[in-house]
């Protein structure tokens, strides 16, 4: 008897993803259709733009993926599409063609939480389980902590209550004149510059009390060290390479500091010794290195998504084999939850 297979859909946000995963989680393809050049020139993900660029891409990425698996949409067992968070315009289409794929072959549906899945490429990467641990995902659209007892059982411990560190990055990049996405500009930037040059705030990060992030008051920090306060407009022309270098070492620090340092206190809180981390900003060389260190020095077992499973793609979406075995299955009045996933205080 064959294996059982999972397709899975991705289109939360500006990737256009679709993977095939046997159930024993060995992946037979993996396609991603970014959408970075899009959306360049806007310094950001443009909603509508998404949307459009999903609806032309969502059928052949999705018959790439079968065919690079050598696999018919017939021997599919079940379709899973990521449901939330996300871009409205960008799940619907995803949605839609899930359910179209279910209706036709008769095969489960199944939903996906990307935040979630955004772990799960932890454990796909890992080979074993990782639950119980504590689950950190930082993003463009999300810098979250979460205490998972299992694959299907997340607790949210905190979440930012403003911009996400993805957020914060692309908007930083956007002031220093590095282009669009934001993250890994600085990344490459920073290499080149002192961390030390400049003290940022490291907003909430001395908040004992809660696992909550802030980024919007750091942000500021580094407008008002580029162009003074009170200035309307932000050029960071009369910089030199070495300043805007020093800039984005620091700025990278303090966001680094924050992350690393609330992950370490939902582990206290939790009393749990594994972190799981997940998300494009955890792709972040700095923020690698960091972690690892404290984990080292604290014995924390530390799991971090390889970079290619960082950003958005179709893999993680294998959770869903997790609800299938659970019978954890939709019907096709399944819809989309869009919104962003923030701290209970917002």
């Amino acid at each position: 008897m064959s294996a059982r297979l999972l397709l899975a859909i991705e289109s939360t946000c500006d990737e256009t993803a679709a993977a095939v995963i046997r159930f024993d989680l060995r992946v037979m393809s993996s396609v991603v259709s970014s959408q970075d050049d899009l959306h360049a020139r806007f310094g950001g993900v443009v909603p509508e733009i998404a949307a459009r660029a999903h609806v032309e891409r969502i059928l052949p990425v999705i018959e790439e993926a079968l065919s690079r698996a050598h696999v018919a949409l017939s021997e599919i067992d079940a379709v899973a599409v990521a449901t939330t968070p996300g871009l409205a315009g960008s799940l619907l289409v995803g949605l839609v063609a899930a359910k179209s794929l279910s209706l036709a072959t008769g095969k489960p549906l199944i939903a996906v939480d990307h935040l979630q899945a955004h772990i799960f490429a932890c454990r796909m990467e890992a080979e074993r389980n990782i639950f119980p641990c504590v689950g950190l995902i930082v993003s463009g659209g999300h810098s979250n902590l979460y205490h998972c007892a299992g694959p299907c059982d997340f607790e949210l411990l905190g979440g930012t209550i403003d911009d996400a560190a993805g957020e914060a990055f692309d908007k930083v990049a956007s002031m220093l004149g590095l282009p669009y996405p934001g993250g890994p500009h600085i990344g490459r930037v920073a290499m080149d510059g002192d961390p030390q040059a400049h003290r940022f705030p490291r907003p909430m990060l001395r908040d004992r009390e809660g696992c909550d992030f802030s980024f919007s008051g750091l942000k500021t920090a580094v407008r008002y060290e580029i162009a003074g306060p009170g200035q309307p407009d932000i050029s960071a022309s009369h910089l030199t390479p070495q300043q805007i270098a020093d800039i984005a070492a620091s700025f990278q620090e303090a966001v680094v500091d924050c992350i690393v340092g609330k992950a370490l206190l939902a582990i206290e809180r939790t009393g749990l010794r594994r972190l799981c981390v997940g998300g494009g900003v955890a792709a972040n060389a700095r923020l690698r290195e960091r972690l690892a260190d404290e984990s080292s020095r604290r014995d924390i077992e530390l799991h971090i998504a390889p970079p290619r499973l960082c950003t958005d793609n179709a893999v993680m979406g294998a959770i869903a084999i997790e609800r299938y075995h659970a019978g954890l299955f939709e019907s096709l009045d399944l819809d989309a939850q869009p919104g962003l996933v923030r701290a209970s205080r917002h």
